[in-house]
């Protein structure tokens, strides 16, 4: 049965009679002048990459073998920290949370002083010798323009060093 429907459904490919357009349309096609093919692109050989890291120092490695280490750390500069001196409120914020918005001088004419607003709103009052910042840092200077200080920070090799800070008053619009 499936032998004989295959047999009908492709008989009717068999019996096509006229088939005058389709060589007609073959002829014109032929006729026509073929176009120009563009010639493939030159490719540049690959030159591969040899790598020769292998004879240069591991990144993964010290410099220096840490025994060698100690012996080059930096002479103390005498410069450290106070530790054993209570804390100033300042002291608990980092510089950058920290803004100068004004200055204020006594009526005794005694000194300016500089009026640091914290993170939270507060204000607070601010004058030669005080404390501010996480580093240490001591206010060497209180001028109309900015607060100027000193932090005490680590050098990366076991000691201290001084930083200069500056606290600024913000610009006018």
């Amino acid at each position: 049965m499936a032998l004989a429907l295959a047999t009908v459904m492709t008989s009717g490919c068999l019996w096509v009679e006229d088939t005058t357009d389709l060589r007609q349309f073959v002829s014109t096609t032929m006729a026509k002048p073929g176009g120009k093919i563009e010639p493939l692109p030159e490719f540049k050989p690959y030159e591969s990459f040899v790598y020769e890291g292998s004879s240069l120092r591991d990144p993964f490695q010290a410099l220096i073998p840490a025994s060698e280490a100690d012996e080059i750390a930096a002479p103390d500069s005498g410069i450290k920290p106070d530790q054993d001196r209570p804390k100033d409120y300042l002291e608990n914020f980092a510089i950058d949370q920290l803004r100068m918005v004004g200055t204020i001088t006594p009526l005794d004419n005694s000194g300016l002083y500089a009026l640091v607003r914290d993170n939270e709103g507060e204000i607070h009052r601010v004058t030669l010798g005080d404390h501010m910042g996480l580093d240490y840092g001591e206010v060497v200077e209180v001028s109309d323009e900015s607060v100027k200080l000193i932090e005490i920070v680590s050098n990366g090799r076991g000691g201290w060093m001084n930083r200069p800070r500056n606290l600024a008053m913000p610009e006018q619009e």
